[in-house]
């Protein structure tokens, strides 16, 4: 009698033999336990071993250390972005309603692969964000949205990469890495110091930017269950699920910190404002 293991082995072997193969020789692409381990280790630096390191210590001032963080951040992504958009979603041959994925290795389609890798390994130096935010004891900006934003996605994305890179799955790194780009001049700018930080009053946009980049990539991904389309529907809820959770999160992120925020303030300031009229028709 076959067993539930023997079962859940053949089942497996299966899946696999659906990877794409040209990434097999690639690191961390064997298997998502190393992706995991980094992320559980990461979680567990930021909110165990980094904030019990800096109990005592003084903040740190890597003013120097973020310029050339954000920079290098930069210039990776507009990398990426332009990879994809020269061979893949501006090159006039990606059909944005269904497009299959390329396994050969031609030209356009090995650079959209290798876009899309270097994609999921700078998902791994985003790390550093919050790294940087324990050595500053910027505690405040820790926030679970932060924490599982960064700590999920390298995990998240490994299928991703390991079965469909390239073709209607490269969308998200298309438009992600566009938002990084705008996102990492953000905090470059603001790493100048408050010279240049009182000219940065836009973050909530770059927030609104982030919300609208995860409705256009599941809205992509779902219409592939309305479409005949050579595109795993399995993988491509995966990646709308994924897309609709962080959205929802960002959302949550967005009224708490923006809507509920001027609430609160424009309540105070009317408290205030009557207050004063109270005392001044006593004084009349």
């Amino acid at each position: 009698m076959t067993t539930f293991i023997e079962v859940l082995g053949e089942f497996s072997d299966k899946v696999w033999d659906l990877r794409d193969r040209r990434v097999d020789d690639w690191p961390l692409m064997s298997s998502p336990i190393p992706a995991m381990l980094i992320c559980l280790a990461y979680v567990f630096v930021v909110k165990v071993v980094g904030p019990k390191f800096m109990e005592n210590r003084p903040a740190y001032d890597l003013r120097g250390v973020l310029k050339v963080y954000n920079l290098f951040q930069i210039v990776v992504n507009i990398w990426v972005f332009y990879e994809l958009c020269k061979h893949g979603w501006l090159s006039g041959n990606y059909n944005y309603f269904c497009e299959p994925v390329d396994y050969s290795y031609n030209e356009s389609a090995f650079r959209v692969l290798l876009a899309c890798y270097v994609f999921y390994l700078s998902k791994f130096v985003d790390l550093l964000d919050t790294v940087f935010f324990v050595l500053r004891k910027k505690n405040n900006q820790i926030t679970l949205l932060h924490v599982i934003h960064h700590g999920w996605i390298p995990t998240t994305l490994w299928p991703g990469i390991r079965f469909v890179c390239g073709g209607h799955g490269s969308f998200f790194a298309f438009l992600n890495s566009f938002v990084h780009v705008v996102m990492y001049i953000y905090y470059f700018l603001s790493a100048m110091g408050p010279q240049v930080q009182k000219y940065l009053g836009w973050k909530k946009y770059l927030t609104s930017l982030q919300m609208v980049q995860f409705v256009a990539a599941s809205a992509h991904c779902f219409q592939l269950l309305f479409f005949d389309c050579q595109f795993p529907y399995l993988m491509s809820c995966w990646i709308g699920l994924h897309e609709v959770f962080f959205l929802a999160m960002f959302l949550n992120f967005y009224r708490q910190t923006y809507l509920k925020n001027k609430k609160d303030k424009a309540d105070a300031q009317l408290a205030i404002n009557n207050n004063n009229n109270h005392y001044a028709k006593k004084a009349l």
